[in-house]
């Protein structure tokens, strides 16, 4: 029977349409359709060597796809981490529009589904690099990212103009995500590598050659080198961490009920709180009550009592008109943290039927459970009878309701005369000053802002025992930040949420953040040597195996390798009358997806 042999040699036609059928077509259809909306074949073109992936245009479409990611990733991080404050810049909104909306849980959504939106894209992107595909990207595209871009920069600009103390946040939140950030931007470097590396090597000309691994190797480089100039309080030695810091409800509970109200200090008892936080008002007949802001509109039902006086300032109001409002319907109607959901039956009634409390009434319900007291005085306006009086005043129910010992005494006016009347108060200053003025004016506790959390500083206070205490932590990561920087006290929103961290959330020994380092940048170089050398094998056609035999022809996918060089497909075909008699028949096989 004879055989008949059809060498193919070095056809390119036929290597083609050979070649075809490991060129993935549905899955390069997939990628090519959702990216620039090419799910015909004849619609796209594979980048040839020496060509660029791009035209000009999609070039720029490109880079700034890459701007947009980044950009959008920097503000979707920063309005994370800025999730302690979410209730105040809502509170800030309302103030400034005159109604309650969850406008920073509407921010987050929208900065999580652009920044999601352009990821894919960018994925989709750097699979075509891989994929060897020429990039276009559809014009509904293009202005999506430009919606994103404008978005992510417009919101960033405003924020920092009326919230710039966000970036400090920003800044401490590095403290404890970096580690966690450098491993996944190593990560992304190392996925990046393999587009990078595909097209280094189909390059002509050696200037794109130099200009594109010079800028992949100078960002690796530098992601190498960024541990050196992390500086974590969370990464000390083993046995040198301190106690947690005492929890001070800020305002009692106010995610378990409306704040400043009687149910509300209870629940923060309740919950383990060491101390209570509040806010003090003189009213127009010389009671001091409980209330934050300046006028009554937020947490009551002024409305509708004395719709005339909404703007009137909150101690312009005699207690008798004071006890008619009602201090819970604002707190169940707005749901302000979210979690009104979660309360119990008997929780809800209660809440909807609070009202303004006095100051001797928070008071008393320090002094029963043994808590500490921390207030801030507001001083009533000009002409207000108690405008001079305000401060002894205050005193006086003060060392009527309670151990002066438990008291962080926060007013500044006419300390030196308070201390001459009470010495037992614990005095507290809300500004850093120098180690003398304090002891001077007998300051025992600061009382600041978390972002000027400094572990440096709180150990040179501690040192001449004055604590520090940090307002206001909500979340478990700045808490765990707070415990690490060795804060005595932290006042928050969230009692029931904090004083179930046992341990922070993160914290390694230097040794132990040395050898994470040094194995995250061994695994990405090794990564990264491997995906330029298997690159480099491909395309210049160098085998694996020195027996092998190989043709070499450029571009991916374009190495179709066997043990022969040639391709038989044998047939029977008959040659003869003779049924019986036939013949192998050598014929090319063609294949047409």
């Amino acid at each position: 029977m004879p055989v008949i042999r059809l060498k193919l040699g070095k056809l390119k036609v036929v290597r083609r349409q050979l070649l075809q059928r490991y060129e993935h077509q549905p899955f390069v259809s997939c990628l090519a359709g959702l990216y620039g909306c090419q799910w015909r074949r004849y619609q796209r073109a594979r980048a040839q060597p020496g060509e660029c992936c791009c035209s000009k245009v999609e070039c720029g479409s490109f880079g700034l796809l890459i701007l947009t990611f980044f950009l959008s990733f920097l503000f979707l991080y920063f309005w994370s981490e800025a999730q302690n404050d979410y209730n105040d810049f809502d509170w800030f909104n309302f103030g400034t529009l005159g109604f309650w909306f969850p406008w920073s849980l509407v921010l987050l959504v929208i900065a999580a589904a652009l920044f999601t939106y352009i990821a894919l894209l960018l994925v989709l992107a750097v699979c075509l690099l891989s994929e060897g595909q020429r990039l276009y990207l559809h014009w509904s595209h293009k202005t999506g990212i430009m919606v994103a871009l404008a978005f992510s920069i417009t919101a960033t600009a405003i924020l920092s103009d009326l919230w710039s103390k966000e970036w400090k946040t920003l800044l401490l939140s590095l403290q404890v995500t970096a580690p966690f950030l450098h491993v996944a931007a190593l990560s992304l470097m190392a996925i990046v590598s393999w587009p990078v590396a595909l097209h280094f090597f189909r390059m002509n000309k050696k200037v794109c050659q130099v200009a594109l691994l010079g800028l992949y190797l100078s960002v690796l480089f530098s992601l190498y080198l960024v541990p050196l100039g992390m500086y974590s309080p969370c990464i000390k030695e083993a046995g040198t961490l301190g106690p947690a810091p005492a929890l001070i409800g800020h305002r009692g509970a106010p995610m378990l009920a409306p704040e400043n109200t009687v149910m509300s200090f209870e629940k923060a008892v309740e919950a383990g709180g060491e101390g209570l936080e509040t806010d003090v008002t003189i009213s127009y007949d010389g009671i001091p009550f409980l209330m934050h802001d300046s006028t009554l509109r937020r947490t009551t039902n002024i409305a509708e009592v004395f719709p005339n006086r909404t703007l009137l300032d909150a101690s312009m109001f005699t207690w008798a008109e004071l006890q008619q409002l009602n201090a819970g319907d604002w707190f169940l109607s707005r749901d302000p943290f979210g979690t009104v959901s979660s309360l119990s039956e008997v929780d809800h009634y209660q809440a909807q039927n609070q009202s303004i409390p006095s100051l001797a009434q928070f008071l008393e319900v320090a002094a029963r459970s043994g808590k500490l007291v921390l207030f801030d005085l507001r001083r009533p306006p000009y002409g207000h009878p108690y405008s001079e009086s305000y401060i002894s005043t205050t005193l006086q129910v003060v060392q009527a309701h309670i151990n002066s010992s438990q008291v962080l005494w926060l007013p500044s006016k006419d300390r030196e005369l308070v201390q001459a009347v009470d010495p037992d108060l614990q005095q507290t200053s809300g500004a850093k000053a120098s180690i003398q003025e304090l002891t001077d004016a007998h300051i025992t506790r600061l009382n600041l802002h978390y972002s000027t959390m400094s572990q440096q500083q709180i150990s040179k206070y501690q040192s001449v025992n004055i604590s520090t205490n940090l307002y206001v932590i909500s979340q478990p990561w700045l808490y765990t930040l707070a415990w690490c920087a060795g804060a005595q006290s932290v006042t928050t929103n969230s009692v029931h949420i904090l004083s179930n961290i046992n341990k922070p959330l993160f914290l390694m020994t230097p040794e132990e953040y040395s050898l994470m380092w040094i194995l995250t940048d061994a695994v990405s170089a090794f990564l990264v040597i491997a995906i330029f050398t298997f690159h480099w094998w491909r395309e210049r056609g160098l085998p694996f195996w020195s027996s092998s035999r190989q043709t070499q022809e450029n571009g991916p996918y374009s190495k179709f390798r066997t043990d022969s060089s040639e391709v038989i497909c044998v047939g029977w075909s008959p040659l003869h009358s003779d049924s019986s008699a036939g013949a192998l028949v050598s014929l090319p096989m063609v294949f047409n997806p």
